[in-house]
């Protein structure tokens, strides 16, 4: 049995861990305080929310990420996880992504993959937790992003590209004249007023807005892989889907920690992928940033997300599974 521990931020974590347990020859226990999503997870062990509750000292003295001091939810999360590794031995556990569940399974003697963030991840916590992993997954392309301090992890390191959970479906036929805002459901700093300025600079383009001030869309495919043009914040589960589709896309970074966005967009710039931007910009310059991804196309995101990255992460991690 292998474990996989998910993220409740957004969505994107449950969907890449969803779309590799699929592939995996291995059944997988998800081990989350997100709801239970059913298949293709054998099972579900739901962990105790570790906010809503009075927090002191959260650091352990700058050692760690979270571990507020005397958290009734804390407790209960890592107390649940103790429990399950006694009475499940996993072979492994995959963690995307908290450092103190992947020293704390470590510390139980439970092998440990770690899904690599991108940014600036040279701090004492995020050193620990990739320190500590068997194997660490880097779901890029090591040709368009390498950061420095990930690539001295030397070979435990394996860049599986970006993985979707639409890799391989069909797209649908092309909607001339329609564009994508892609905001995001883990927190966007898309506002109405943005969409409403794209809106009115882009009169030939009709727009489709998912997160942020949209509509959220349990399938975003066929207006997304139909669509003239995407924009998009740089989270990795969008740009996956973004790349599945190999759509033309202007990538726009939105603030969070470690510079995560930032250097990924840099990066998609640098590399001819898509054209990046570190923030939204001023509204006149909608129609130009548009036809320069157009110009671009979106045949450069095959080099982002190969097509079989779920099966390239299963090979490791039942590898991991089987030492």
């Amino acid at each position: 049995m292998i474990g996989w521990y998910v993220h409740h931020q957004g969505r994107g974590h449950l969907h890449r861990a969803a779309a590799v347990a699929a592939v995996l020859d291995t059944p997988v226990v998800g081990l989350s305080s997100l709801p239970s999503p059913g298949e293709p997870f054998a099972d579900w062990v739901p962990l105790a929310d570790d906010a809503g509750h009075p927090v002191e000292e959260v650091t352990a003295g700058g050692a760690l990420h979270w571990a507020p001091r005397g958290h009734d939810g804390m407790r209960q999360r890592m107390s649940r996880l103790a429990a399950w590794v006694e009475q499940a031995r996993p072979a492994a556990v995959v963690v995307d992504v908290s450092v103190e569940v992947s020293v704390f399974l470590r510390l139980m003697g439970v092998p440990v993959v770690v899904t690599a963030m991108p940014g600036d991840r040279t701090d004492a916590p995020h050193t620990t937790g990739y320190t500590v992993a068997e194997r660490v997954l880097a779901f890029w392309p090591q040709d368009v992003l390498d950061p420095p301090w990930l690539s001295r992890l030397g070979d435990r390191v394996v860049h599986v590209g970006a993985v979707s959970r639409f890799d391989g479906r069909e797209p649908a036929d092309p909607v001339p004249g329609s564009g994508v805002l892609l905001a995001g459901g883990g927190g966007s700093a898309v506002t109405q007023a943005d969409v409403d300025a794209l809106r009115a600079v882009t009169p030939g383009l009709g727009w489709t807005v998912l997160g942020g001030p949209g509509d959220w869309s349990a399938d975003p495919w066929p207006v997304l892989s139909s669509a003239d043009v995407v924009v998009t914040h740089a989270g990795q589960n969008a740009l996956a889907e973004v790349a599945a589709a190999r759509r033309p896309a202007v990538v726009v970074a939105q603030e969070r920690p470690f510079r995560e966005q930032h250097r990924t967009t840099d990066a998609l710039h640098r590399s001819g992928i898509a054209v990046g931007l570190p923030r939204w910009p001023d509204a006149a310059a909608w129609p130009r940033l548009l036809e320069q991804a157009r110009a671009l196309g979106g045949g450069g995101w095959a080099r982002w997300s190969p097509g079989d990255a779920a099966r390239r992460a299963a090979r490791e991690i039942e590898a991991v599974a089987r030492t």
